[in-house]
């Protein structure tokens, strides 16, 4: 999809502004098609941060017709964060009464970094739990709730559940693995001991209840992995880096630095690090001071990291993926393997190495789970 490349630059200074409440001005560019830059906003689901930003524009009207379409989605996305608080409220609760322990992971505790949290688009309900929990869990949304998927891999563990909850998914999760490569979760599976066994977390205060969440150190590898996981295996969106810039600025003086580092190095992703955080530096205005292991020399890859994001999509919004919904298993998969192929070929521009290894390791993964489910 073309996109010109001032609506681009429109689009990325309408969301630092917003990412950081601060005053922009936009008469240097000619004739915006603000109509562009709000299909990129929901391209990304970033529309409340656009908004936002939109308020802080000092020098240029925006079109009254679409400052009202934004302002009712704003007021939308308000009511839905409400609602979604106030159920993620409830199911803690009714959790605690059955003796689970649980901690919630990614979507609203990251939205708590935002200046504007109820601004945040938000998603599903990612519980994060230890084994025992997790089949507890698992037990008690199977007599409330629609199970909709599961993950039936047998080779290796990683138990993953999602279930409709009235209008709400409800996500559990036993382990965070990125499934990228073993390096990764090894790390991550020590992380998750720090996280229950050592009990690195953090309260979010959510009206009456106090929901856990891992502490910002931790949870920044949580968060990193899954980026860099659908980064490489079908696209993410500026979002999810909106919320890695958030969680750093809000913890940069909490922040273990070399404890990260050490971190990346043993989970092989030092060079990934350093590309997107260049590219928040760059495009998304971190400031250095909250921009741990940020070196010059990398804006390169990360232009080239920005490019394909937007256009991606949040999660893939911008494919075609028709090929999906094929009723022939072996056409589907060739499609979602010829899909990779390529995407591995444009990334290992960026990642010559690591594009190709976790693309190796997707296959792999794929004939697996292909075999365990017949």
């Amino acid at each position: 999809m073309n996109v010109s490349e001032q609506s681009r630059r429109v689009f990325i200074e309408l969301v630092k502004a917003g990412l950081w409440e601060k005053e922009v001005r936009l008469t240097s560019f000619e004739s915006i098609d603000f109509n562009e830059v709000y299909r990129l906003a929901q391209e990304q689901a970033v529309v409340g941060l656009v908004a936002a930003g939109l308020e802080k524009v000092v020098d240029v009207k925006v079109p009254q017709v679409l400052a009202l379409t934004i302002a009712g989605e704003v007021l939308q996305l308000e009511q839905r964060n409400k609602a979604m608080n106030e159920f993620i409220s409830q199911l803690i609760t009714k959790l605690r009464s059955e003796d689970v322990n649980t901690l919630l992971v990614k979507g609203q505790g990251i939205a708590q970094c935002y200046e504007k949290p109820l601004w945040r688009s938000c998603g599903d309900v990612d519980l994060f739990l230890n084994h025992e929990d997790y089949k507890k869990t698992f037990g008690i949304l199977q007599e409330k709730a629609i199970l909709t998927s599961k993950n039936k891999a047998k080779n290796r563990e990683r138990l993953n559940a999602e279930f409709q909850m009235d209008s709400w998914l409800v996500e559990l999760h036993g382990t965070l693995h990125a499934n990228l490569s073993s390096r990764m979760d090894k790390v991550i599976d020590s992380v998750q001991h720090e996280v229950f066994i050592e009990g690195k977390v953090r309260i979010w205060k959510n009206g009456g209840c106090e929901v856990i969440i891992p502490a910002p150190s931790e949870d920044l590898i949580f968060v990193f992995s899954h980026i860099l996981q659908h980064f490489f295996l079908g696209g993410i969106g500026l979002r999810q880096l909106c919320d890695l810039s958030r969680l750093l600025w809000t913890y940069r003086d909490s922040i273990d630095k070399d404890l990260l580092y050490d971190r990346l190095q043993k989970m092989g992703v030092v060079s990934e690090w350093k590309v997107f955080v260049a590219l928040m530096v760059k495009s998304l205005g971190l400031p250095l001071e909250a921009a741990p292991l940020y070196e010059c020399g990398y804006e390169k890859k990360a232009d080239k990291a920005l490019n394909y994001i937007l256009e991606v999509g949040n999660f893939g919004h911008n494919r075609d993926s028709s090929y999906l919904k094929e009723k022939s298993n072996i056409k589907r998969k060739s499609n979602i393997l010829l899909h990779q192929l390529r995407d591995s070929m444009r990334l290992a521009t960026i990642f010559p190495i690591d594009a190709w290894r976790f693309f190796f390791r997707a296959v792999s993964d794929g004939v697996k789970n292909a075999l365990d489910n017949q």
